[in-house]
């Protein structure tokens, strides 16, 4: 095994130097570095509880072209992506990582949980950060679909809910996936609830806020039971809302029930697909020392945390740059035989 992909590294990545810090390596990858083109076309699946998701698909030229259906015999390789919390097909790292896998001849899959794909879903509940079951749903579909490789890539909150399902499965995850990476997944949501409470950090959680209070009022328009309106219009963090709305939503008992049960550190012992967990040691959300240590991950997982990189910034080249090294490693990660 070469040295970037061993057991615990420090990965070549290096922030620029006119980009210092987590915070500011965070925002500009989300808001000012440019952006590829890329050009989805969608597909709505039916859950089975009645309901529905969006995920957005992208092809190569080539596949394009001849209108290529999905089928049992398709060898092309897929990479999944399930994004983070209210992220979607157009956050940076989506058509970052989208764009280079259709440069590279593959097919790509921005699944949208739910309520994310700029429709409100129709039952009461809608995701969270431990929603492996939605995601062995997901995955078990694309895989009846197809004999070729399927590589997945979670990002922050779709990260933790990969890596839970990756432990629950063990080595039946081989069955359905090739390889899988995990990029600034929140692993100790008790960690990042209260790291999110504080400090410029609260910047991120209104903004998350905003969008999640959005999506409860619009729902509550059909469910108006859905939680106490006042009291959650009026949570000034993340956790507040998770008390509130996302615990009790999904059947938890309480807030730290949710975290406790929903954290995706205790399961990395159990992964046995190859799976890359990559966490930035400046990562505002999540900080180094709740990042794991080597013997509490199993012998199939690569720990890389570069020192660097925010949350799901890893911006490179000269000002304003660019966000083509995150795809790059993880196209690497999923090419080794």
């Amino acid at each position: 095994m070469s040295t970037s992909d061993s057991k615990n590294v420090s990965t070549a990545y290096l922030a620029p130097r006119w980009l210092p810090g987590g915070h500011v390596q965070t925002i500009h990858a989300a808001t000012w570095a440019p952006r590829p083109q890329v050009t989805y076309w969608r597909d709505r699946w039916e859950t089975p509880d009645f309901d529905f998701i969006d995920l957005d698909w992208v092809e190569s030229p080539e596949h394009a072209a001849a209108d290529l259906k999905l089928n049992q015999q398709d060898e092309t390789p897929l990479v999944v992506l399930f994004h983070g919390l209210e992220g979607d097909s157009t956050s940076q790292y989506a058509v970052a990582l989208m764009h280079t896998v259709a440069e590279r001849g593959w097919r790509g899959v921005v699944v949208h949980f739910r309520g994310c794909g700029g429709e409100i879903n129709r039952l009461p509940r809608a995701y969270h950060s431990g929603d492996s079951a939605e995601i062995d749903w997901i995955l078990r579909r694309l895989r009846s679909t197809r004999t070729g490789p399927i590589y997945v890539t979670g990002v922050s909150l779709g990260g933790n809910a990969l890596l839970k399902w990756l432990g629950e499965q063990g080595e039946n995850a081989r069955a359905v996936i090739t390889r899988a990476a995990a990029v600034c997944a929140p692993l100790d949501l008790i960690a990042v609830g209260e790291a999110l409470a504080h400090g410029f950090n609260l910047v991120y959680t209104r903004r998350f806020l905003t969008t999640l209070k959005a999506k409860t009022l619009a729902k509550m328009k059909r469910y108006p039971a859905l939680c106490d309106q006042r009291r959650m219009l009026a949570a000034r963090t993340v956790r507040e809302f998770d008390d509130l709305v996302t615990a009790p939503l999904h059947g938890f008992n309480s807030v730290d029930d949710y975290y406790r049960r929903a954290s995706s550190k205790p399961y990395l012992k159990s992964i046995a697909a190859p799976t890359l967990v990559l966490n930035a040691r400046n990562d505002p959300f999540l900080p180094a020392r709740f990042l794991p240590a080597p013997q509490e991950v199993s012998a199939h997982v690569v720990l890389e945390t570069p020192a660097a990189g925010g949350h799901v910034g890893f911006v490179s080249g000269s000002f304003p740059g660019n966000i083509n090294w995150l795809p790059q490693r993880l196209l690497r990660f999923f090419s080794i035989e």
